[in-house]
């Protein structure tokens, strides 16, 4: 069985869209602790300030900013691992010079931002969902034809509902659209690559039908080979928890040598 030991894409007080007092270093140790979890990782949204391009909202979320959790607190038992959450714009543009992705332990790329309008996605020429769809390939394919070194990239919540958000469920009519074939292709390459596949559902709770249409992306992904890791995206202390991610282990039958590989040791130890 699949041990669901650690938690690789949390967010910190630090990430806008968290912004939360309560969610701190600390708070993040005692969650792994309560969930018996051996390594975690904080993921705190970036862009790069040698990458053009940044929106307003991230370009606040610079290296310094995401920094100002150093030093990360140890405690016996739990490994806290610094990394990142970075964005992949409209122009298929990634958040992140190779120089950062050197100093992060685990960087998470979400491929299905798009509600980010302008800046991740120009709505006027691919806001329906027919166009969404393609651009659920488009840019899955990009980041997987970067010269990246994928042991320490994660592709975050591929059906999340953030890729169409509006009427409700209207992402699972764009993962519809995308069929087998191109699923596979896609995955295989993933496989090949040896970029770690985000387990995530917790946005929605879906009936038996829904639930099949998010299964699809993730046994497709499993045929073709590749390996998994768990991330709760946390932004809250309230939404800190790993009950889903045992729940989805049991419906994918996935078993220890589905996991992606995780950093043993931190980078942060060659600064120290």
């Amino acid at each position: 069985m699949f041990s669901v030991d650690h938690d690789f894409h949390i967010h910190s007080r630090l990430s806008s869209c968290s912004g939360d007092p309560l969610q701190t270093a600390e708070r993040l140790l005692s969650y792994a602790e309560e969930n018996h979890l051996s390594r975690i990782c904080v993921t705190d949204h970036f862009w790069d300030e040698s990458v053009p391009g940044a929106s307003a909202w991230y370009s606040k979320q610079d290296f310094r900013h995401v920094c100002e959790i150093l030093p990360l607190p140890k405690r016996e038992g739990v490994k806290l691992f610094f990394g990142c959450e970075t964005e992949l714009d409209r122009n298929l543009t990634l958040g992140i010079s190779r120089e950062r992705i050197e100093r992060f332990d685990f960087i998470v790329i979400p491929t299905t931002h798009l509600h980010m309008s302008g800046f991740t996605i120009d709505t006027e020429r691919n806001g329906s969902t027919e166009a969404r769809a393609r651009l659920w390939v488009e840019r899955l394919d990009a980041v997987l034809n970067m010269d990246l070194p994928f042991h320490k990239i994660g592709i975050a919540h591929l059906t999340c509902p953030l890729m169409a958000r509006e009427p409700a469920g209207e992402h699972l009519r764009l993962l519809s659209m995308i069929d087998d074939h191109t699923m596979h292709r896609l995955f295989a390459r993933a496989a090949e690559r040896g970029v770690g596949i985000e387990l995530n559902f917790n946005s929605v709770d879906p009936t038996d039908g829904e639930l099949e249409i998010i299964l699809r992306p993730y046994r497709i992904a499993k045929e073709e080979g590749c390996r998994f890791y768990f991330g709760s995206d946390a932004h809250h202390p309230a939404s800190l928890h790993t009950v889903n991610a045992k729940h989805i282990v049991r419906l994918l039958s996935l078993d220890e040598s589905d996991k992606h590989p995780r950093p043993e040791t931190s980078v942060l130890d060659a600064y120290s």
